[in-house]
């Protein structure tokens, strides 16, 4: 047999990452028999499988704050056959694991296994939402916890920053702006989760996300146990318009902890969300300004500076409106400065173009993590339920990439001046 001889004197070829060509595995679609849809990734080398049940059933539709939490928490707490402990314990006897989580519109159960017990697990999903109680010792408990949490958290500026900015930029009744209060987790009541359930849940609106190795009569066990239920595929969200007492350029200094030595800066603008033609260029100029280790914001007031241990730019992924975010925590005594410095990176944005060695930088790391996000099929339906959510398809994913690799520095410059505006911007430091 022929052996190959490596000349390791010699290094090997490299390719840029915006070379690569990127491609978006399909979804196989299925519909059980009530309409409700199921977006399925068949791939993987391991026997493993997760199927994530998505309910219109978050924040957005309550009317009292904490119910939507508080009822996707607690679903997990007990049904009228079993309490809090057999239900974990049968997922554990199962090597599987279910988590769930409560967002801005929606709120998921999601269910990770190996896929020959699929069957075994899929009627206790179905019990979950179907025949959750909630009982009255399970929701003491929650509170409980819940107002130790946000006792401990109160006492955190960066806690605190982060939920006053989104106060400022969206107004405090509306779903992404609100905050929670230990009043409100008293007021909780189980009936009002009740009722919740009853409308979101048990009636509500849901679609369904499988990645892995899928067994062959997967659709069939889904509709089996989740076909017949009152369960619909009507995805209205409601549009809450922002109603905020604050006007951009405000500036706000909040004192939170006099004993600590760091304060939490957060400098914020509405921004489009991903429909706008805008949404993508912006990408490239985030990163760019401070969206990865080596941005301009990191170089500058990490590395040069020695302001802080990290700071970041981003924009919101919320599905109606949106902001661009610049987030850090710097010493008390550079707190000022720091913001300084944030605003004269975006006045170099507008003024200078970018030199083609960074904008190619930016372009292979961007691609880099595209190609990460497509390693493996819990990624790759990470992503279509993402676009899915958003009303999006594969041509967003492929106008992505050819907007990486495509967009100028002159096009950037013209969208720093459009949107990296000083008075533009929400200024808060909470110390």
């Amino acid at each position: 047999m022929e052996t190959l001889t490596v000349d390791r004197k010699i290094a090997p070829p490299i390719t840029d990452a915006i070379n690569f060509h990127l491609e978006l595995k399909p979804y196989e679609k299925f519909t059980l028999d009530n309409g409700v849809p199921v977006f399925g990734i068949n791939a993987g080398a391991e026997d493993v499988l997760m199927v994530e049940m998505v309910f219109f059933a978050g924040n957005s539709f309550e009317e009292k704050n904490l119910v939507a939490a508080a009822t996707n928490f607690l679903l997990k707490n007990g049904t009228s056959k079993k309490k809090a402990f057999q239900i974990n314990e049968h997922f554990e006897y199962y090597g599987s694991f279910l988590n769930r989580a409560c967002y801005n519109e929606t709120s998921t159960i999601t269910l990770h296994c190996l896929n020959k017990h699929i069957n075994e697990l899929l009627p206790v999903v179905g019990e979950l939402i179907t025949d959750s109680v909630f009982p009255e010792e399970e929701l003491a408990i929650f509170k409980q916890n819940q107002k130790q949490r946000l006792s401990v958290s109160l006492k955190k500026c960066e806690f605190v920053a982060g939920r006053l900015i989104d106060s400022y930029l969206y107004g405090e009744d509306h779903p992404y702006g609100k905050f929670t209060s230990h009043a409100e987790y008293d007021a909780l009541s189980r009936e009002e989760l009740v009722a919740f359930f009853d409308k979101h849940y048990r009636n509500g609106n849901c679609m369904i996300f499988a990645a892995g190795k899928l067994p062959a009569d997967l659709f069939q066990s889904l509709n089996k146990h989740f076909g017949k239920l009152a369960l619909g595929n009507n995805f209205q969200k409601p549009i809450h318009n922002i109603s905020s007492a604050k006007k951009p350029g405000e500036k706000s200094r909040i004192s939170n902890d006099p004993n600590g030595v760091q304060g939490a800066i957060r400098i914020a603008r509405p921004f489009p969300n991903r429909h706008h033609p805008d949404f993508q260029k912006a990408m490239v100029l985030n990163n760019i300004f401070g969206g990865y280790f080596g941005s301009r914001l990191m170089s500058n007031i990490r590395e040069d500076k020695g302001y802080t241990y990290g700071i970041h730019s981003y924009v919101q992924d919320h599905i109606q409106q949106s902001a661009w975010v610049v987030s850090t925590e710097a010493g008390k005594d550079v707190c000022q400065a720091t913001i300084d410095e944030v605003y004269r990176e975006m006045k170099r944005l507008c003024d200078e173009p970018i030199g083609e060695k960074e904008l190619q930088l930016v372009r292979n790391y961007m691609m880099g993590i595209i190609l990460g996000d497509l390693d493996g099929p819990f990624h790759i339906i990470a992503r279509w339920k993402s676009y899915i959510l958003n009303g999006l398809d594969e041509h967003y994913f492929y106008k992505a990439i050819e907007t990486i690799r495509t967009v100028t520095a002159e096009e950037l410059q013209q969208l720093a001046k459009k949107y990296l505006n000083h008075g533009e911007f929400y200024e808060l430091v909470v110390i």
